[in-house]
């Protein structure tokens, strides 16, 4: 009597400051991309089960990449959420995934007490405003790709929990892995989402967490600004312009290789 049924409990990974949450609402339990190394797996997987007491657990990815999805295995029997194109993607890519996390795994030397495989998607989330209810909880969904092709944004409620995967980050620029037209369309959707939901809380996936409305709108902002920014430089051929984007950016090393793939990307985009 008297516990708490409502929380959510963010575990930020040592590696990239990549973000898992579990939230726990009065009708279940949501793990969201429980990463990387396998003890925060399995502090995520121990502190689901500890504040479960009989509620179903819903196991959401937010898009395909190898780390977001590597911690599938330590949940069976979790019913799994994922985006259409999350749920269709070919076995040739999946393939390519799991191989991502072998590598990474043997580099660190690193054992894993649960297998390795590509999620098998239980609620297929097709279109823009897709709403699964379970009890008094709504999860409505938004596809968001253009960082890979297959991202899901995804607002909790009642809690209003926005989900928003590898967008909107304090951290990090754009990583463009698919497409920067459709990056934009997705960074297009955050007004819109923001005028159908009381959100009080965005979870990125890299980065810091805000609950300050006009925060997630500055990121979206310099996000845009970024990718349009990048689009003209490459275009005009100043590589003085593009290096100067990701000034003031932490972690430049690391930084400047994604930024350079976003240079060819975009290159390739204008057929340069």
């Amino acid at each position: 009597m008297g516990e708490k049924r409502t929380a959510v409990e963010l575990f930020q990974s040592a590696l990239y400051k990549t973000n898992a949450a579990v939230i726990a609402t009065e009708d279940l339990v949501l793990v969201v991309d429980p990463c990387w190394l396998p003890g925060e797996v399995e502090r995520i997987r121990a502190h689901a089960e500890a504040i479960r007491n009989g509620r179903p657990v819903y196991l959401l990815f937010t898009h395909s990449d190898f780390d977001h999805i590597l911690g599938w295995g330590a949940f069976p029997g979790a019913s799994v959420i994922a985006s259409e194109s999350f749920a269709a993607k070919p076995g040739n890519e999946r393939e390519k995934i799991l191989e991502e996390i072998r590598a990474f795994d043997d580099g660190y030397y690193l054992d894993r007490d649960y297998p390795i495989a590509y999620p098998a998607v239980d609620h297929v989330i097709s279109g823009d405003g897709a709403v699964l209810e379970i009890g008094g909880t709504r999860l409505v969904f938004y596809q968001s790709p253009g960082h890979n092709p297959d991202g899901l944004f995804t607002v909790v409620e009642p809690l209003g929990v926005w989900i928003a995967g590898d967008y909107l980050s304090d951290v990090e620029f754009p990583f463009i892995h698919a497409d920067s037209r459709q990056y934009e369309e997705s960074l297009a959707k955050v007004e819109p989402i923001l005028g159908r939901h009381r959100v009080n809380l965005l979870i990125p996936g890299h980065g810091a967490c805000t609950s300050d409305v006009d925060e997630i709108r500055r990121r979206r902002d310099r996000d845009i600004a970024y990718i349009t920014r990048l689009r003209e430089s490459v275009r005009a051929g100043d590589q003085a312009a593009i290096d100067a984007l990701i000034d003031g950016y932490a972690y430049p090393r690391n930084m400047r290789d994604y930024h350079r793939k976003n240079q060819e990307r975009i290159r390739g985009e204008l057929g340069l």
